[in-house]
């Protein structure tokens, strides 16, 4: 299910989420969480993607001390192109990110996806911090 937008929603799955959270399969994830990029900006959407490697990444960069985790996702209900991303960094959506106002659900784990070196994970968080700084980096929430 999707909702219309400008592009047309490139996947139909799998789809992947990234986070340092330990859930287990048939759990949900849901909306209302502080932003990982946007300290202070509560989300109304949850983001997820189609490719592995994207979900990874996101895992290893949210906050917390926990391990990082791919998790295999289903939305629950609508979903759409990730305007953070679509068009307004990158044309069309070549990262093939998304976001719903309804719950994934958890379908499997993923193991086996590529890790950061400790110098990507250095490079990565020293620009989160310049993403964090900088008033014009808006999110589309």
């Amino acid at each position: 299910m999707r909702e219309p937008d400008h592009l047309p929603v490139l996947d139909e799955g799998p789809f992947y989420h990234g986070t340092k959270a330990d859930l287990k399969v048939g759990d949900l994830l849901t909306a209302g969480f502080e932003s990982n990029f946007h300290p202070g900006v509560i989300m109304n959407h949850i983001y997820f993607t189609s490719l592995v490697q994207g979900a990874g990444l996101a895992a290893e960069l949210a906050p917390g001390d926990g391990f990082p985790r791919v998790y295999v996702v289903e939305p629950t209900g609508n979903f759409e192109n990730d305007p953070n991303v679509t068009d307004k960094k990158f044309p069309g959506n070549p990262s093939r990110s998304y976001r719903s106002r309804e719950p994934l659900k958890i379908i499997d784990e993923i193991t086996d996806w590529v890790k950061l070196t400790p110098e990507e994970h250095k490079n990565w968080q020293e620009n989160l911090i310049k993403l964090k700084a900088n008033p014009k980096a808006k999110i589309i929430n």
